[in-house]
């Protein structure tokens, strides 16, 4: 059985935590950001973690990671 290849697009966005979660950063950050609180933009800082219905998939894509 040949080694998978992980989705480069993914393994950039994504990593797995020792738990099996998977962590991302949080979207809405890069610009139009003077509208935004200043708590809400604290609140983007820290890593999300995928929802479980999409979880499935960004395993499949990041089998190494």
């Amino acid at each position: 059985m040949p080694k998978l290849k992980s989705n480069r697009g993914a393994a950039k966005r994504f990593k797995r935590t020792p738990s099996g979660a998977v962590k991302c950063g949080a979207s809405h950050r890069r610009h139009i950001l003077t509208k935004k609180t200043t708590k809400r933009k604290r609140h983007l800082r820290s890593p999300q973690r995928i929802h479980p219905s999409d979880l499935r998939a960004a395993r499949r894509m990041i089998p190494y990671c």
